[in-house]
């Protein structure tokens, strides 16, 4: 398919169609960059967890077993 440049502000761009922005599973984002004298564009792959944790505030440590009292079982008693 042949397409023309055009004038972007100080750049230049090209409309690429919709039917090969599908083709090729790209959405708001890309990465460009120059082989061989050719622009390559390819998709980025979206990163849906990457701020799952920003937010996290851990706990402090806490021994699971300091809240239970010393019951009337001996620990030999106890089976592992």
């Amino acid at each position: 398919m042949r397409t023309s440049l055009r004038k972007i502000g100080n750049s230049r761009g090209v409309l690429i169609p919709a039917a090969l922005l599908s083709a090729c599973e790209i959405g708001d984002a890309v990465e460009m960059r120059v082989e061989n004298n050719r622009i390559i564009i390819e998709p980025i792959a979206p990163q849906h967890r990457q701020s799952w944790f920003d937010n996290f505030k851990s706990e402090k440590d806490i021994d699971a077993l300091a809240e239970i009292k010393d019951t009337a079982i001996e620990q030999d008693e106890w089976e592992w």
